[in-house]
């Protein structure tokens, strides 16, 4: 009986491998122009740090890590997102020493147990952005336009930019008071989540999909009604700056994201081409943070964007590998013995070459030629042998010319795309 994969944990096919490249490509490009470097955190973190940065009432939290215990009864968790791991990080590692503002971000795995749907899964992949040190609007509005950049440098362009500001410890708790009178005179409309954690966790009601939730908070306070002088100038100014830099926005007063450590600006850039899964990247604010972990005071912001999700938006762009340069038909031990001489010193040099390693015929090699997808052939034979000379064929035009195929550096020439010249 064959394995089959875990259910929401998928392969990445060859076939698909082309636009994964693409998008990480994009993003290493992109943010290092912004001045980001790349930080590489594990995916196995102590789960304390997720209850004390995530939340104990988030659902990721109560629901949705996966988590276990080691031989040693230490309690592990395969990280569920990341920026809490990047903060670790820098925490432990003192970073804030070498540099008083960081700029990092990072790629890979983030593994969550809920139910698999089209753009979600149990084993997901992120590309995420932080930044620490700053507390300026101008830096919030940098995040924005880098995201706005990235986008259009992929070729997405359904994507909207959603921003709103969840306020701070000093005005947060007003409009949270406020907000758990209003749930309380709707508790019988809210779902048994939204009606256990009200209390502890209200601004979850305003995120919650359920029907009669998003029914029961429509004419919910906001809290943009609520920010403090200085949360009403910060997220004023974050506005400004996005319309100076021509970057469209609109603003959603019940975004609250899905995680306590948010504070001020929020944002998620939506999509309306993945249905109900419609948040591509998202991220905010998170200034107490990195002293929760047990870090200096520091403020930080930072974002992630969902790669399958970006992914399924490229599906038309129909990105494949890259071709092969050469394909070498040997026919014959002899043959075979000085095709592999050459393909070696080809591969060496950085030319994508193949050849068949077993006694195919001809007619068959050049059907595996065709479907690697070869700019070139060369047939080496029994008469090329005697020759010392080979036919190279242009796979697409057609047009063959008689190289030596003894002068290795000749045929690399020929051959190979311009920049590994």
């Amino acid at each position: 009986m064959s394995i089959a994969g875990i259910k929401g944990m998928n392969d990445i096919l060859p076939e698909d491998v082309a636009t994964w490249q693409f998008v990480e490509t994009t993003a290493r490009s992109v943010f290092g122009a912004f001045g980001f470097n790349e930080i590489r955190v594990p995916v196995v973190e102590k789960t304390e740090l997720f209850c004390r940065s995530i939340g104990e009432t988030t659902d990721i939290v109560e629901k949705e890590m996966y988590t276990f215990t080691d031989r040693s009864d230490n309690s592990l968790t395969l990280r569920p997102e990341g920026t809490a791991p990047v903060m670790r990080s820098l925490i432990q590692h003192k970073l804030i020493n070498q540099n008083p503002v960081q700029k990092l971000y990072y790629s890979g795995p983030m593994f969550r147990y809920e139910r698999p749907q089209k753009g979600r899964y149990r084993q997901f992949h992120q590309i995420g952005a932080e930044v620490v040190g700053i507390d300026s609007p101008l830096i919030d509005a940098q995040i924005l336009v880098m995201l706005d950049h990235f986008f259009k440098q992929v070729g997405i362009s359904d994507v909207a930019l959603q921003i709103n500001s969840l306020g701070c410890p000093q005005c947060r708790p007003g409009y949270r008071d406020a907000l758990i009178a209003f749930l309380d005179q709707r508790l019988a409309s809210l779902c048994s989540d939204c009606q256990r954690r009200f209390r502890q966790n209200p601004l979850r009601a305003l995120d919650c999909k359920v029907p009669g939730c998003k029914e029961a908070t429509e004419e919910a306070p906001i809290v943009l009604d609520h920010l403090c002088a200085g949360c009403d100038d910060h997220f004023s100014a974050v506005r400004t700056h996005l319309q100076n830099l021509e970057v469209s926005f609109s603003i959603n007063p019940r975004m609250v994201r899905g995680l306590d450590y948010y504070t001020k600006t929020t944002f998620e850039m939506i999509t309306n081409s993945l249905g109900s899964q419609n948040a591509v990247a998202a991220g905010g604010r998170y200034d107490g943070l990195i002293q929760k972990l047990g870090g200096p005071d520091l403020p930080g912001i930072g974002f992630a964007m969902g790669v399958e999700r970006l992914v399924l938006l490229l599906s038309e762009l129909k990105l494949t590998n890259a071709q092969i340069d050469l394909f070498i038909a040997a026919l014959g031990t002899e043959a075979q013995q000085h095709g592999f001489k050459l393909l070696s010193f080809l591969q060496r040099s950085g030319v994508r070459a193949e050849m068949d390693y077993t006694d195919k015929s001809l007619k068959s090699q050049m059907r595996r030629a065709d479907k690697l997808g070869a700019r070139y052939s060369l047939i080496i034979g029994e008469d090329e042998l005697t020759k010392r000379s080979a036919p190279l064929r242009n796979m697409s035009g057609g047009e063959q010319i008689d190289v030596d195929i003894d002068n290795f550096e000749g045929v690399l020439s020929t051959v190979a795309p311009a920049e590994t010249l």
